[in-house]
């Protein structure tokens, strides 16, 4: 096919060179091309880019659902790694789980008011029941895996006694102490 077209134009060549193209076209080529030069080694301001408010509209869009998906994965996550249901277990173990929990988060509000008067006795007293917490946190992420879940639940429960126990006791031996300063300022009182 090209063969065919190289031979159309060598044909009639004459016919295509009948129009000559003006003499000054040349002048005006070259004039464009160095104006043009010049615009291009000119510094170029930067144009300001402006956004449809659309545009982003679309973009806050898709941020928000991206951010609902990740909080819904990672909602998600978390409820799996809360451990296993302890009704499912013994509803009884886990009434008791959930009352001693409790009643440990009450106790340790009251342990708390100490660290005003006296900060020491409170640091003291929380390292231990902190270490219990991390014996029963253990206990805790052991029961998932554990072959004997309601074993490892009784040693939960066992341990949040234990714990309940201590509390009781520091909060008593707080008590005698508040009691003896009492006595003690009464003592200093009277005399």
């Amino acid at each position: 096919m090209s063969k065919r077209l190289e031979d159309f134009i060598s044909n009639n060549r004459e016919e295509f060179d009948d129009l000559e193209p003006r003499a000054d076209i040349w002048n005006n080529i070259s004039k464009e091309l160095d104006a043009w030069d010049e615009e291009q080694q000119l510094p170029k301001k930067r144009e300001a880019k402006t956004f449809s408010l659309g545009f982003v509209l679309r973009v806050a869009a898709m941020i928000v659902v991206v951010m609902g998906i990740g909080f819904g994965v990672y909602v998600q996550n978390q409820k799996s790694s809360e451990g296993v249901d302890l009704a499912a277990i013994n509803p009884t173990y886990a009434k008791q789980q959930l009352q001693y929990a409790s009643l440990i988060a009450t106790k340790r509000i009251e342990l708390k008011q100490i660290a005003k008067y006296d900060p020491e006795l409170y640091k003291e007293f929380s390292a231990e029941i902190t270490k219990m917490q991390t014996t029963y946190k253990k206990l805790n992420t052991d029961l998932a895996t554990s072959p004997n879940q309601e074993r490892v639940l009784r040693a939960m429960i066992r341990n949040l006694q234990i714990q309940t126990e201590v509390l009781n006791q520091q909060l008593s031996v707080i008590e005698q102490f508040n009691q003896s300063k009492k006595d003690q300022q009464n003592g200093n009182q009277d005399i």
